[in-house]
């Protein structure tokens, strides 16, 4: 039985610059610190925030740059259980169609760099983006999936997907 843990919900957005590569933030806190991950953040759940509308305001907070609902296409939504074993997440991650102009100045979140898809298997990256949020993102960035993950620590990450549009 999972243990009782705090239940987040945060959004994760794919931006690309107008080369394809992929804007990644190397976060200075908590989750993934030290590791390399998309903008992102969570929602604002006692202001009602929106899933589109939390990806908007953390895309500007976190690079400067001004994007709109139309710009986003929401490819996964993924619940994932125990993550670090500090808590659960309901994320929804997005593609963003607007390509980014130049690289963001460091924020104290972290400092920003563009890789492309290859060059990120070098990257210090979170074991669930790598097997799978970027998995996810290759094989239906035009598409939706739903899925759950059980990253309990100590256990094989189990990744089960629970639909496909």
């Amino acid at each position: 039985m999972l243990p009782s843990l705090p239940f987040r919900i945060s959004v994760l957005v794919f931006l690309k610059n107008e080369q394809g590569k992929f804007l990644l933030l190397k976060r200075n806190k908590a989750p993934n610190k030290g590791k390399w991950s998309p903008v992102g953040g969570k929602l604002e759940m006692d202001l009602g925030e929106s899933p589109f509308e939390c990806a908007i305001r953390e895309v500007l907070e976190e690079t400067g740059e001004t994007i709109a609902t139309e710009d986003l296409h929401l490819f996964c939504m993924i619940s994932e259980k125990s993550f670090e074993g500090s808590g659960h997440w309901l994320m929804f991650l997005f593609d963003c169609k607007k390509s980014i102009h130049a690289l963001p100045p460091e924020i104290d979140e972290g400092s920003f760099a563009f890789y492309s898809r290859k060059e990120m298997e070098t990257l210090d990256i979170p074991e669930t983006d790598r097997e799978c949020l970027w998995r996810i993102f290759d094989e239906n960035n035009e598409k939706f999936v739903a899925l759950r993950a059980d990253c309990t620590p100590g256990q094989k990450l189990e990744i089960v997907v629970e639909q496909t549009l």
